[in-house]
């Protein structure tokens, strides 16, 4: 079976003791901070080498290992095949510093997007600027809708009441 799979059932079983597997996510969101902290003192280092080594690397279980895995791959320069991930699958850590920091935004995890190694990537306003940017991305402007008297907003030169709102 695949380390994705192992993964996803533990993390996300729904018959785990609510306490248990809120206990489990806080010690893997402290994992995970200690990752990501290493990862963007050195942004621009090549990480790679296989799912084990990385695990040996970062002082994670495997299993911890897939989990990370699983949430930086969406911010990869290149994804990983984390459906088919084993062990011995050599993967990359390359990500792309926007998306990253949008990521860990749009998940709502401050205590990542938050962390002081930011602050020698990007200034204040541009991570702001990428905050905002995020933000923004979720939101659905609806326009204004044409009145019944007003030009159909297909084209056609008919007024809206006797075109499309009909």
């Amino acid at each position: 079976m695949a380390l994705l799979e192992n993964w996803q059932k533990v993390a996300y079983n729904e018959k785990t003791d609510k306490q248990e597997l809120q206990r489990f996510w806080q010690r893997y969101f402290l994992l995970e901070k200690g990752v990501y902290e290493k990862l963007l003192l050195n942004p621009d280092e090549k990480v790679e080498g296989t799912v084990k080594e990385l695990a040996e690397k970062y002082g994670l279980s495997i299993m911890d290992m897939t989990g990370f895995l699983d949430g930086i791959n969406d911010s990869l320069i290149e994804p990983n095949p984390i459906q088919t991930m084993e062990e011995d699958t050599r993967v990359s850590l390359a990500f792309d510093k926007e998306k990253l920091y949008k990521n860990m935004v749009d998940a709502k995890a401050d205590w990542l997007y938050n962390l002081p190694m930011w602050n020698d990537i990007y200034d204040e306003e541009t991570k702001k600027r990428l905050y905002l940017e995020q933000k923004k991305s979720g939101t659905v402007i609806v326009g204004k809708k044409p009145g019944r008297n007003d030009p159909c907003p297909c084209g056609s030169g008919r007024k809206y009441k006797r075109c499309c709102g009909r």
